[in-house]
C-alpha cells in the first residue's frame, strides 16, 4: 500500500516531480528504457508521508507552528522550522508501515544477493524539482544507510526534512501551500562511489547557457562533495550534436584540485572525508570513454524529457561509479531551472572598461560585473553583519546561507567548483560568483570596495576599488542581418561559449597564440627534441606534461582542445582558425624556446607565418600544428573548423605550406576542408590573381598591411601618427584585391581593427563589395549598426 516498485508499471504516487505524469519510479523506468543503467530500488510513497503525520497527530500542531511566521526574521524561521522536525523525530512510525518497509528492504537485499545490503535514502517533494523552481538541496539525502533500524531512522528523518528552514522558507517564495507538498523517499542499491568516483552533469552550459554543450563534473569518491561545494572537481565538456552523429567531441577537460574525497568507515559506520591522495588529484577520476558514455546518457535523457514535455528541457542529473564491478549509474535527473527559463532572445553584454590591482581569483560563475563592500563572513549565524548589496565573502555555502545570498550583489567562497552550492544559487539569483578562491578570507579587504568581474573567460577576478564597466542590452529577435557576415576574432576558448551567443555569422579571426601561451606554455621543438633541453627545463616540461604518454601528445591534446572549445561553441557557423603567426622574439618567450629561435633585428618581417611552416628548423612543430587540426575535425567532427596561412611571401610559398599540410593529412578540398591566407602583404595584393589559384579565400590584415604600405612601424612614437588604414593607397590595395579575389570566386574578409575604429572605413569596405568583416566582440553589435547603414545608403 504505502510502497512502489520502481520498476513496477502504472506507478501514480512515487513521489511527484512536476505532476503525476513524471513521478520517481517512472522516472526510473522510462531512464532504464534509454538504455541508461539505474540502480534499482522502492519508494516510500507521498501517501505514506500523509499517513505518518496523520496517524502522529501532527497536522494541526504544525499548522499551528507555522501560524504567524515572520518570513524575513531567520532566526523564528529557523525557531519554528526545528519544532517541526523534533516532532517528526519523535513520532512513531506505524507498526504496519515499518513491516511494509522492512519487507521491501528485505527483498531489495535478496535480490542484490547482500543481506542487509547498503542503501542511498533520497527525498522527492511533490513541490520539488519543476521546471521553474529547484533551489539546490531542500530535502536531505542519506548515502550507506544499512540495516532495517538504520532505513527506519533515515526515512522519518528524510520526512522531517520537508521542515528545514530552508525548505520552509523557499515554498513561501515559490508560493507553495506548505499542506499541498508532500515527500516521498525513494530507498536505492546504494551505488559504491566511495570506492570510486562520482558527479553531476548538465545539459547545457551552466554559465552561459549554450545548448549544445554537456557538461560534466567528476571527483573521487561520494557526490556530496561537489554539491556542498567543498572541492573543485574535474570539468568536461562534449559537443552534443556532434555526438548524436558518432563522434568523439570531447572538446574541452580540465583537471580539478579534488581536495578532498568523501569515503565510507565500515567500523565506524559512518562517512569518513578524507585528504586526496596526491597521485589522484593529478589523475582525472573518469576516463575519456567513461566521460562519452555519460554524455551519451545525458542526451539521451534530455531528449526524452523534451519530447515529453514537447518543449527544450535541459537536465540537472546526478551520476556515480560503482568501485566494485567498475559500472556508470544515473542516481538522480531533473530539470535544469535557471538557463531553460530564460530569454534566450535578449542578452547582456558586459564590459569592464578599466583593469585594476588583482586581489585574487576563482572559477567564474555567471557573465556579469558587480560592484559592492567585501563582507567576510565565516558563519551564516553572523548573518546579521551583512547588508544588502554587499559581495559575501566566504569559505563554502550551504543551503543556510540562502538569506544573505539573496541579499549579496555577489558571491566569492573559497572552496568549490562550478556546479556547488554557491555556484547554483548565484546562477539562480542572476549575479556573479567567483568560487575556489583560495585564501580568499585572508586576500580581500573586509568592508572595502571591490569589483568582481566573471566576464574575462574561465577565470573570475576581484579587483581592488570600484571599476567603470558598461552594460548592454541586445534584442537578438529584432536586431537586422546585414548583406555583409559580421563574424568577430577570437582567441580564448574560455570565452568562446559566451561569444558565440552573439549575432555573427562566425568567426573570421581564431588565434592559434592565445592557446599556445596559455593553455600549452611550451614551444613545440621543447618537446619533439626534449633530450636537448637543459635538466631545468625538462623538469618543467615534465611537470605540464604529467600524465601523457609522449610529450607531444601533451601539445595535440592542449591544442586540439582549445580549438575544438572555439569550433563547437559556434557550430555549425564556420570558424576560420588562423596558424601559429608568433614572431620568433614571442616564440622564445614560450618555455624552452630562447634554444629553438635565432635573434632577429626585425622580428615583424622576419621568420614568420607561412616560412616556418615547411622550414627544416619548424617544421616539426607545425606539424603537430595540423594534428591539432585533424584531431579537431577527424575525432571530434568539427568541419566547420577552415584555416588560413599568414604572412605568405609568394604564391610558391603558399604552395609549399599546402604540401606539407598534405603530409600531415590535411587536403585543401577534402571532407569540405577550405584554406584561406591572410592578405597583409603588398604582394598578396599584387599577384592576388596568382594567389587565389591556391587559396579558397583571404582575409585582409589591415594593421600588417597599412604598416607594409606605408613603411610606417605604428610602435615607433616619432612616426606612429602616420599610420592610418584609411591612407588611400591602404583603400586602394583592399578594392583591388575584393575585385580580383571575386573574378576568380574567392571571398574576401578583413581581421583587423580598423572597421570598427573608423565606420567610414566600414562603409567603404562595403561599398567595394567585401564578403565579411571580422571584429572584437566588444564593437561588433555597434559596427553591426553601422554596416546596416552603410547598406541602407548603397541602396539610395
Amino acid at each position: 500500500m504505502y510502497i512502489r516498485w520502481f520498476h513496477e508499471t502504472g506507478i501514480d504516487d512515487v513521489g511527484l516531480v512536476g505532476g503525476k505524469n513524471s513521478s520517481l519510479g517512472e522516472m526510473i523506468q522510462e531512464l532504464s528504457a534509454l538504455g541508461v543503467k539505474v540502480p534499482d530500488g522502492f519508494a516510500v510513497t507521498a501517501e505514506a508521508y500523509r499517513y505518518f503525520i496523520r496517524e502522529n497527530g501532527l497536522e494541526t500542531v504544525i499548522k499551528e507552528l507555522l501560524t504567524g511566521l515572520d518570513r524575513h526574521n531567520v532566526n523564528d524561521l529557523s525557531e519554528r522550522a526545528r519544532k517541526i522536525r523534533n516532532l517528526i523525530y519523535a513520532g512513531e512510525t506505524p507498526a504496519d508501515l515499518a513491516r511494509e518497509i522492512n519487507a521491501a528492504y528485505g527483498q531489495l537485499c535478496e535480490e542484490i544477493g547482500v543481506p542487509e545490503a547498503y542503501v542511498a535514502v533520497r527525498s522527492s517533494a511533490t513541490a520539488e524539482d519543476l521546471p521553474t523552481a529547484s533551489f539546490a538541496g531542500q530535502q536531505e539525502s542519506y548515502l550507506m544507510v544499512h540495516g532495517g533500524a538504520d532505513l527506519l531512522d533515515k526515512v522519518k528523518r528524510a520526512f522531517a526534512s520537508l521542515f528545514t528552514a530552508r525548505a520552509v522558507g523557499y515554498r513561501i517564495d515559490m508560493g507553495f501551500d506548505h499542506f499541498q507538498v508532500a515527500l516521498s523517499v525513494g530507498v536505492q542499491q546504494m551505488v559504491r562511489s566511495d570506492l570510486s568516483s562520482s558527479g553531476v552533469m548538465f545539459t547545457l552550459d551552466t554559465e552561459t547557457g549554450h545548448r549544445d554543450m554537456v557538461y560534466i563534473n567528476s571527483i573521487w569518491g561520494l557526490g556530496e562533495n561537489i554539491v556542498q561545494g567543498r572541492v573543485i572537481p574535474d570539468a568536461f565538456y562534449v559537443h552534443k550534436p556532434k555526438l548524436r552523429d558518432g563522434f568523439k567531441p570531447l572538446v574541452w577537460k580540465k583537471l580539478g584540485a579534488k581536495e578532498f574525497t568523501l569515503g565510507y568507515e565500515e567500523s565506524s559506520h559512518r562517512l569518513d572525508n578524507q585528504p586526496t591522495d596526491t597521485g589522484k588529484r593529478r589523475q582525472f577520476s573518469i576516463s575519456d570513454d567513461e566521460v562519452l558514455l555519460l554524455a551519451r546518457w545525458a542526451v539521451a535523457i534530455e531528449d526524452h524529457y523534451s519530447l515529453k514535455r514537447n518543449t527544450f528541457m535541459p537536465m540537472d542529473i546526478e551520476w556515480a561509479k560503482d568501485g566494485i564491478t567498475g559500472e556508470l549509474y544515473i542516481v538522480q535527473a531533473r530539470p535544469e531551472t535557471v538557463h531553460s527559463q530564460k530569454d534566450t532572445y535578449r542578452v547582456k553584454v558586459f564590459e569592464l572598461k578599466e583593469r585594476g590591482t588583482v586581489l585574487a581569483q576563482g572559477l567564474a560563475v555567471g557573465e556579469a560585473v558587480a560592484i559592492g563592500k567585501a563582507r567576510l563572513i565565516d558563519d551564516p549565524r553572523h548573518m546579521d553583519a551583512f547588508e544588502a548589496g554587499e559581495v559575501l565573502v566566504t569559505e563554502i555555502t550551504d543551503p543556510d546561507w540562502e538569506p544573505i545570498m539573496k541579499r549579496a550583489s555577489a558571491i566569492v567562497t573559497e572552496r568549490g567548483g562550478r556546479t556547488s552550492h554557491a555556484a547554483i544559487v548565484a546562477r539562480e539569483l542572476g549575479i556573479p560568483a567567483v568560487v575556489g578562491v583560495a585564501g580568499a578570507l585572508e586576500k580581500l579587504p573586509n568592508g572595502e570596495q571591490v569589483t568582481i568581474s566573471t566576464v574575462e573567460g574561465e577565470t573570475g577576478i576581484i579587483y581592488r576599488g570600484a571599476l567603470p564597466f558598461e552594460v548592454e542590452e541586445v534584442d537578438l529577435l529584432h536586431l537586422e542581418t546585414p548583406r555583409v557576415g559580421m563574424m568577430l576574432n577570437v582567441g580564448n576558448p574560455e570565452q568562446a561559449l559566451h561569444t558565440s551567443l552573439l549575432p555573427s555569422s562566425g568567426v573570421g579571426l581564431a588565434r592559434m597564440e592565445f592557446i599556445f601561451a596559455s593553455w600549452i606554455g611550451v614551444h613545440p621543438l621543447a618537446l619533439t627534441r626534449y633530450h636537448i633541453l637543459p635538466i631545468t627545463t625538462k623538469r618543467q616540461v615534465d611537470e605540464l606534461t604529467s600524465g601523457y604518454k609522449t610529450k607531444t601528445d601533451y601539445f595535440v591534446d592542449k591544442l586540439a582542445q582549445g580549438i575544438g572549445t572555439i569550433a563547437a561553441a559556434f557550430w555549425p557557423r564556420d570558424v576560420i582558425l588562423r596558424f601559429s603567426d608568433f614572431k620568433t622574439n614571442e616564440y622564445a618567450h614560450l618555455l624552452g624556446g630562447e634554444l629553438f629561435e635565432p635573434t632577429e633585428a626585425n622580428p615583424m618581417i622576419g621568420w614568420r607565418g607561412a616560412s616556418r611552416y615547411y622550414h627544416s628548423d619548424y617544421k616539426e612543430g607545425f606539424m603537430l600544428e595540423l594534428a591539432a587540426v585533424k584531431r579537431v575535425r577527424d575525432v571530434f567532427g568539427l568541419t566547420n573548423l577552415k584555416v588560413m596561412v599568414p604572412f605568405c611571401r609568394t604564391p610558391e610559398e603558399g604552395k609549399r605550406v599546402l604540401e606539407v599540410m598534405r603530409e600531415g593529412g590535411l587536403v585543401r578540398g577534402e571532407n569540405g576542408l577550405e584554406v584561406y591566407v591572410m592578405a597583409e602583404l603588398p604582394s598578396n595584393i599584387l599577384q592576388a590573381s596568382e594567389f587565389a589559384e591556391i587559396f579558397d579565400g583571404f582575409s585582409i590584415g589591415s594593421n600588417d598591411l597599412t604598416q607594409l604600405i606605408l613603411g610606417v612601424d605604428r610602435d615607433s612614437e616619432r612616426i606612429a601618427q602616420l599610420f592610418d588604414e584609411r591612407n588611400r593607397s591602404v583603400r586602394s590595395a583592399c578594392s583591388l584585391l575584393i575585385r580580383e579575389a571575386h573574378k576568380r570566386g574567392r571571398k574576401v574578409g578583413i581581421c583587423g581593427q580598423a572597421p570598427s575604429d573608423y565606420p567610414e572605413f566600414a562603409a567603404f569596405l562595403v561599398g567595394e563589395g567585401i564578403d565579411s568583416i571580422s571584429l572584437s566582440p566588444d564593437s561588433v553589435l555597434r559596427t553591426t549598426t553601422e554596416v546596416l547603414e552603410a547598406e541602407r545608403q548603397l541602396v539610395i
